[in-house]
């Protein structure tokens, strides 16, 4: 099943160079749930759609392969 958020999170923060926990520490979840996202196991919430495409500058369509 493709999974075009997860791709990108993965990439994303990838080329920022930083680990599943970073990322969570940043936005303010656990570890796990970064790696679920990434997986396409559960979809974050909208509060924290918003805080990752704030902390990666890019847009939520972006995340949620509605452009590219």
């Amino acid at each position: 099943m493709e999974n075009p958020f997860g791709e990108r999170l993965r990439a994303l923060r990838q080329e920022k160079g930083i680990g599943q926990v970073q990322l969570a520490k940043e936005i303010d979840v656990g570890k796990s749930i970064v790696s679920l996202w990434e997986i396409g196991r559960c979809e974050p919430t909208l509060s924290k759609l918003v805080a990752l495409s704030r902390f990666f500058g890019v847009s939520i369509d972006y995340l949620a392969g509605l452009e590219d």
